[in-house]
């Protein structure tokens, strides 16, 4: 059961093999469009035969970690074809190797994995598709494609270009704006990521990065980064935050500072950050999603490959190997639609 749902060795002859599911496998309609070739979503939802997948994290130490591991949880408890093997949270890179070894060695059916780090974890998630358990790569990425069967992220840099492109509609015509940034830990290559979208974004409407300071996605650290930027620079239009659980230190900087002559967008989409928008007299107006629901979907995942299933709505009839989730921005008008999605700081 589970070598059918591994990944074909090269890259490039799955994207040949896809394409020629597409062009060469399909049937068409009297009316021309595509049969779908594989399962329905009613065959996909009906229970089908039991499935053990083995489920690690980091330790849960963040609020966007936090629901990360629930959403798992609740995923797998949703199917009653399911049967969750839940590896302690840990930020130990060893810690996590063992527990990736002891799923291989229990014959899981499949395994969901969020690495504490994707380079450290690379080979243990190769050693597991080795032996014929497909691995499902979530949110940081492996450093080989080899190491998994299927890899869902959300968008870093999309996030960026979301929270820039938000900013220059409600700067429109303030060419002189300071636009801000709190970004995250500057080492990582998903802060990088989320600077380089929110530089081209501004960019693409004529305005600049301006202030800007890093934090560590912690409140502590988004406190004296934001102190440190507010007293600094007496003139603000703007500023982004990258992340919401930093945010809370954000502003309670902002609110010791006294300052509320701009307005803030936030970043990952947290319950407090959405009730602030809510509120008519927060600076709070906006924060981009980067989904928590990553590891839920990674079960839903799991579960289709280990059973042979493919999804519903495509024409290919398999699983896509890279799915990268949508980064929409939050506001006022919109927010009663994700707040059911936003995590607790």
């Amino acid at each position: 059961m589970r070598k059918r749902g591994l990944r074909p060795l090269m890259a490039g002859a799955a994207a040949l093999f896809a394409i020629t599911l597409v062009t060469g496998c399909t049937n068409t309609t009297d009316d021309g469009g595509a049969d779908r070739q594989g399962t329905t979503s009613d065959e996909n939802k009906a229970s089908g035969e039991t499935v053990t997948i083995g489920w690690s994290g980091p330790e849960a130490d963040h609020g966007w970690l936090g629901a990360i591991n629930t959403g798992a949880i609740n995923a797998a408890e949703g199917f009653d074809d399911v049967e969750l093997r839940q590896a302690e949270g840990t930020n130990d890179a060893n810690q996590q190797i063992a527990a990736v070894e002891k799923f291989i060695n229990d014959g899981v059916d499949a395994i969901v994995l969020l690495p504490t780090d994707g380079a450290a974890l690379t080979q243990v998630a190769q050693k597991a598709m080795d032996a014929g358990i497909p691995v499902i790569n979530v949110d940081r990425e492996f450093s080989s494609t080899f190491a998994s069967r299927a890899t869902i992220l959300g968008d870093n840099y999309g996030m960026g270009v979301s929270a820039g492109t938000y900013i220059c509609e409600q700067l429109d015509g303030k060419s002189d704006a300071v636009v801000g940034e709190i970004a995250g830990i500057d080492s990582l290559p998903l802060t990088q990521d989320r600077s380089q979208g929110f530089k081209d974004a501004l960019d693409a409407c004529g305005l600049k990065v301006g202030p800007r300071v890093a934090a560590d996605f912690t409140v502590a650290g988004g406190e004296s980064a934001a102190s440190q930027l507010l007293s600094a620079n007496p003139k603000i239009d703007a500023i982004w935050n990258h992340d919401d659980d930093q945010g809370v230190g954000v502003m309670a900087a902002i609110e010791s500072a006294g300052r509320s002559e701009f307005f803030v967008v936030g970043g990952a989409g947290s319950v407090n950050m959405m009730d602030r928008i809510k509120a008519d007299d927060s600076v709070v107006k906006a924060t981009v999603i980067y989904p928590s629901t990553q590891a839920a979907d990674g079960i839903a995942l799991a579960r289709l490959i280990a059973q042979g299933k493919t999804m519903s709505d495509l024409i290919t009839p398999s699983v896509p190997y890279r799915i990268v989730l949508d980064a929409p921005v939050v506001t006022k008008e919109n927010v009663d639609e994700f707040i059911k999605l936003a995590f607790e700081s």
